[in-house]
């Protein structure tokens, strides 16, 4: 059994109470917030039926990503972390009553939709930075990578059973109980981060704001090994990310619905189950001292599992269960290389950052890891008018592995890096 249990999670992390409270609460809350991450682009669809105004998700949340993730950084260097979290996860319960109240009223405006969604997005920006950059202060250093994969298999448990879970229910129930259940699942997730002691900043400079920003990111400069995290990230995310194509590679390709329907939650699903697996068998992460290697070869994993995605699509007639089946598999596998390299990503960040910038850092972070896919909605949504989802998503694997080549082959210091260098 010992021997067995070297393959499986690395669940040390838990033994602190901070972090197994937050862990416990985000099994609760990750569902409910799913739902609306599952929701929201399937009421523009509907109201639509336009790919190009899913894509717009991508406009309304990136700016909000980028002002209010790098912003929220700097907050989270220069204010107790614990109070900036409970003052944006209440921002999040309220944005969540919006989606309900525009649902429950049948208001049916696309552009108060997304709004509220750019709204949410800002709160999210913010409430991320300070939230993994807790981790260190919680956490043991040499937990980090295991607590990272840890938190990624919780998120993989819910977007499997947000997408499954609306699917059903949008047909049946609507919009607005979906909304319902985030708002409610999302004080879990309050009272962790209420029960939090006091987390300061270790030796705070400056005061935050513009100057702040450029502080961080000159830091940022200067550390070519974290930089290149985030370029790699930023190849895999706006090249290889289709979610934006879903709704119509499901209606389509697949032969479902306009409004849900099994083939949409499938496609949703696929790529969590492959970060759950990955997650549940990440025991081998912690035994891997070439982070540099890890993370391009799980890149470049995903680039294939994306074409095979888009390959799967084009060749299917309607209702094709299997190549429904291949799509799926495809993105299974996508989802275990993409729970590698964050947690591989996020070792190396959190760990060679001082922790005066580990909160501006993980704003960057959260505009690569987040902006990244809203800027990959909008481009996929626009390609995907003349040349089709399917082809779109291919093509766009296709650019994943070729550019994450010649990134291997310029960034000699990123592909060597390892723990101990």
């Amino acid at each position: 059994m010992a021997r067995l249990r070297k393959y499986f999670a690395d669940t040390r992390p838990l033994q602190s109470p901070d972090f197994r409270r937050l862990w416990i609460a985000n099994i609760i809350t990750v569902i409910g917030a799913q739902l609306t991450v599952v929701a929201v682009p399937a009421q523009i669809y509907d109201l639509t039926t336009s790919s190009a105004m899913v894509g717009l998700t991508g406009i309304f949340g990136l700016v909000p990503l980028i002002v209010f993730g790098l912003w929220g950084g700097t907050l989270a260097d220069h204010m107790d972390r614990r109070k900036l979290l409970e003052f944006t996860t209440s921002g999040l319960i309220l944005t969540s009553i919006l989606f309900w109240l525009q649902a429950a009223l049948a208001i049916n405006n696309v552009w108060l939709l997304l709004s509220i969604f750019s709204l949410q997005q800002a709160c999210f920006a913010v409430n991320q930075p300070a939230r993994t950059a807790i981790l260190p202060k919680i956490v043991p250093a040499e937990h980090i990578p295991a607590a990272s994969a840890l938190n990624m298999t919780v998120f993989a448990g819910g977007a499997i059973a947000g997408p499954l879970i609306a699917g059903a229910l949008i047909p049946l129930l609507g919009y607005s109980y979906l909304y319902a259940i985030d708002a409610l699942t999302l004080l879990a997730t309050y009272y962790a981060v209420y029960r939090l002691p006091a987390l300061p900043v270790d030796k705070p400079q400056g005061s935050p704001g513009l100057r702040s920003v450029i502080d961080g990111l000159q830091y940022l400069a200067g550390h070519p090994i974290v930089l290149g995290s985030f370029v790699i990230d930023l190849i895999a995310m706006i090249f290889g990310m289709p979610r934006a194509l879903f709704p119509e590679i499901a209606h389509i390709n697949f032969g479902g619905p306009t409004q849900g329907g099994y083939e949409f939650a499938f496609l949703y699903a696929a790529m969590p189950v492959g970060v759950l697996i990955g997650g549940l068998f990440s025991g081998w992460i912690g035994r891997v001292k070439k982070y540099g290697l890890a993370v391009i070869w799980s890149v470049l994993i995903w680039g294939l599992s994306i074409m095979a995605l888009g390959i799967a699509s084009s060749v299917a007639h309607g209702s094709s269960r299997t190549m429904l089946s291949i799509a799926c598999m495809s993105l299974a596998i996508g989802g275990i290389a993409d729970m590698a390299s964050s947690a591989f990503r996020q070792g190396i960040l959190l760990v060679a950052a001082d922790d005066h910038v580990r909160g501006r850092l993980q704003g960057v972070f959260v505009v690569v890891v987040a902006g990244g896919p809203r800027l990959a909605d909008v481009v996929h949504g626009l390609v995907a008018e003349p040349l089709g989802a399917a082809t779109t998503v291919w093509v766009g694997g296709l650019a994943v592995v070729i550019a994450s080549l010649i990134f291997t082959l310029v960034s000699r210091k990123f592909r060597t890096y390892s723990v101990n260098s």
